[in-house]
């Protein structure tokens, strides 16, 4: 894969201001998304999706936290996932898309699943 020095500056920046959110929780699918995260330097909380019983468990769990952010994967379980916890979820907390859209503009849509971030490990150490 190809990286640009643009593209590596704009994820340092990501991640530090991902790693600035407070009161917020980041939600991925499983378990190698939240391992690529931390491997890029995440050092916020993340919780699983697939750790809970079904959507009614994850929504009731989640939703005293006063900012999600959702990174859910570009596929179509991923935004069948996303447009679900917005349904559910927009009018007991904020739900937070915006550092997935940047996720993907930032990488130019490379990354269409979470784990994926794994491969910018290097250049980012």
């Amino acid at each position: 894969m190809i990286v640009s020095e643009q593209e590596i500056f704009e994820l340092k920046k990501f991640i530090l201001q991902l790693n600035e959110m407070k009161d917020s929780v980041v939600i991925v699918e499983g378990k190698k998304d939240s391992g690529a995260l931390k491997k890029i330097g995440f050092t916020g909380k993340v919780l699983e999706f697939h750790k809970f019983g079904g959507m009614i468990d994850f929504t009731d769990s989640v939703s005293k936290y006063k900012r999600l952010i959702i990174l859910f994967d570009r596929d179509k379980k991923g935004r069948t996932l996303t447009g679900k916890t917005i349904q559910l979820l927009q009018r007991r907390t904020k739900v937070d898309l915006t550092f997935k859209r940047r996720l993907r503009i930032i990488t130019k849509g490379k990354i269409m699943f979470i784990e994926q971030l794994v491969s910018y490990e290097s250049y980012l150490a």
